[in-house]
């Protein structure tokens, strides 16, 4: 029952190491606890029933004939062993039977139909950090055996696509050889371990959190319990750095935080994490401050009984209900701790916020640019990805720009772009020239470098638009009708899984269905003064069922009621705060036609996006699902 401290990381090894006391044997309340954690199945069955229900099948105490679709594909055959079944389906050149294709997403293998007939391999990068080696690799992987290019998600990561039946093995056995693999990356696992990307070099950090991170990563790898979760599960670790890791957005985030000599009489000052509970935004909630610090050396344990408990506590009936965020509203915060600590089998310190110093604001385009390290002489250049895509020829351009300027190595964000840290003050000025003779920027518009989109329905079944086609189309003609001088996320989703978090945009624009001249077209509906970090609020809508092709004469003119409305230094999400929806639409409603500047295509919303996506070297239905 107790999770070890099994990190072996630069912030220490086991927690013993560290100073902590030995984990006491259980006190009375964790063994009524631990009691109640085994009996809570027993107690929810109707009385005289139990005897019957502890001899039939069961998983986590829910009778299998009581389990959706999915749990019980899973109670049926574990997803972990049917690498004969992908050999053989490989050899005949099939795609998986049905209950398989939920399976193959435990290999990070999904079946695309009927958006394409092909997979969709997903990565697992963990802390965001990649070699140059392992993205030249990569590239090559996508020449041999996928469509040729890989897309940068928005959980810092790359995705390949248009994956044939027969490459499934070789695709999988090339990661591997790079040090990289897919394992658990889709279905209901444990997605890519984010971190902050710039930890390491960031001079207003905390900590760097990579060790944390990657020993998470690895820990999550080799604990089989911890794969088939209740429902898919996201953790991020933000240093305090200033480019935004979207802790906040997490079932688990750990934000990292400094507890000043006179903080708390039981802790020694130093660098902790707080952690955040039940981030989901699709589903309209940001993590919850759990009321507890825990130090570096601590987090992988802790993390792991937080998941362990999960694993028992998560809806397995009802999918819609499955995440953290249900077990808290049903359990409440304070509950949940109980547990953890139930199962960790020590106890958890609490502390108030207040006693906590936080870190300094996350800046607002960082991922992209240049900006100075902590290491002097030295800077990071945020590199701009048009669509968040990249065809080998890119990747491996990136690559080599990443060794001949800087240490060979890159960083991914939740932004879908990518950093090249390490690159000298003399160098920078040849690096953004190089950058941009490949199709790249370091300095792209403030539109095209906080606009993030998901699949869409060139690869997904759910989207009911285009998004990544209507991204590039929106960002360019905005740069032309409306130039700004400030940060913007513009948050670009096919469906209300909400995969690129439009909730979380100063503009979200969620895919719909509607009619235009009795035809259908696809559409958005477009909200306002959403926001992450200290920005923290869901959008408001604004527009419903907008066609696309009607989209950016309309958003032209919110931009050019916000530029000429806006005080000195005003953020448009201060703007929309200040003034309120309602004032806003009704101001972009009295402007009229935006005139010449801001004309369309009045065609098919798909054709704009399309041709656009060409111009840019990025195929429509680029996948970032990655939330």
């Amino acid at each position: 029952m107790t999770v070890a401290a099994t990190e072996s990381t630069g912030a220490g090894a086991a927690a013993g190491a560290a100073g902590t006391p030995a984990e006491p044997p259980f006190s009375e309340e964790q063994r009524r606890y631990l009691d109640e954690l085994f009996a809570g199945a027993v107690r929810r069955r109707p009385p005289g029933q139990q005897d019957a229900a502890e001899t039939a099948p069961s998983v986590h105490g829910v009778p299998v004939d009581e389990l959706p679709r999915e749990e019980r594909i899973k109670h049926e055959r574990n997803a972990l062993d049917i690498w004969d079944t992908v050999l053989a389906n490989a050899a005949h050149g099939r795609f998986p039977e049905p209950d398989d294709v939920f399976r193959y997403k435990f290999h990070g293998l999904f079946h695309t139909a009927p958006a394409q007939d092909a997979y969709m391999c997903r990565l697992r990068i963990a802390a965001n950090q990649i070699s140059s080696r392992q993205l030249r690799g990569v590239a090559a992987l996508a020449a041999e055996y996928a469509s040729g290019y890989a897309d940068l998600t928005t959980r810092g990561n790359l995705q390949l696509r248009e994956v044939g039946a027969r490459h499934a093995p070789d695709l999988l056995m090339g990661l591997y050889d790079l040090g990289l693999t897919s394992r658990g990356a889709g279905a209901d696992n444990i997605r890519n371990v984010t971190a902050t990307p710039t930890s390491g070099f960031d001079p207003r950090e905390l900590c760097d959190v990579r060790p944390q991170a990657r020993a998470l990563h690895h820990y999550i790898l080799h604990s089989r319990d911890l794969y088939g979760l209740p429902r898919k599960f996201n953790v991020a670790f933000d240093s305090g750095g200033q480019v935004s890791v979207a802790g906040d957005t997490n079932d688990i985030g750990l934000r990292a935080v400094r507890v000043p000599e006179a903080g708390s009489a039981e802790l020694a000052a130093g660098v902790y994490f707080r952690v955040l509970l039940g981030g989901i935004t699709g589903h309209r909630s940001f993590g919850s401050d759990a009321g507890i610090v825990v130090p570096p050396e601590r987090c992988v344990a802790v993390v792991a009984a937080m998941l362990r408990v999960f694993a028992g506590a998560g809806d397995r009936t009802n999918r819609k209900r499955a995440r953290l965020k249900y077990v808290l509203e049903r359990w409440g915060i304070e509950r949940f701790v109980a547990e953890t600590e139930a199962q960790l089998g020590a106890a958890l310190t609490r502390l108030p916020v207040e006693h906590c110093t936080e870190a300094a604001p996350v800046v607002r385009g960082a991922h992209v640019g240049t900006h100075r390290q902590r290491q002097p002489g030295f800077n990071w250049v945020g590199v701009g990805v048009p669509g968040g895509r990249l065809p080998g020829a890119r990747m491996t351009a990136l690559a080599d720009l990443a060794e001949r300027f800087g240490t060979g190595e890159l960083r991914l964000t939740v932004f879908q772009n990518a950093l090249i840290p390490h690159v000298a003050d003399g160098d920078t000025a040849a690096l953004a020239a190089e950058l941009e003779r490949i199709g790249l920027s370091a300095s792209p518009s403030s539109y095209a470098a906080g606009t993030v989109a998901c699949t869409g329905n060139a690869g997904c079944k759910y989207a009911m638009t285009d998004t990544k086609g209507a991204a590039v189309t929106l960002a360019r003609h905005l740069e032309r009708s409306a130039p700004l001088d400030g940060p913007i996320n513009i948050h670009l989703t096919g469906c209300p899984n909400s995969c690129a978090q439009h909730y979380c945009g100063d503009i979200g624009l969620l895919g719909v269905g509607t009619s235009h001249d009795g035809e259908a077209v696809e559409a958005y509906n477009v909200l306002f003064g959403g926001g992450m970090d200290q920005q923290q609020a869901l959008a408001e809508e604004a527009y419903r069922a907008v066609p696309a092709a009607q989209l950016p004469a309309l958003l032209t003119r919110v931009m050019r009621v916000y530029l000429s409305h806006r005080r000195e230094g005003e953020s448009f999400n201060d703007f929309i705060r200040r003034e309120g929806v309602a004032a806003v639409t009704r101001l972009a409603g009295e402007a009229g036609d935006p005139g010449p500047a801001a004309a369309v295509d009045t065609g098919s919303a798909r054709s704009a996006a399309h041709a656009a996506a060409a111009a840019h070297g990025v195929p429509a239905g680029a996948s970032a699902d990655d939330a």
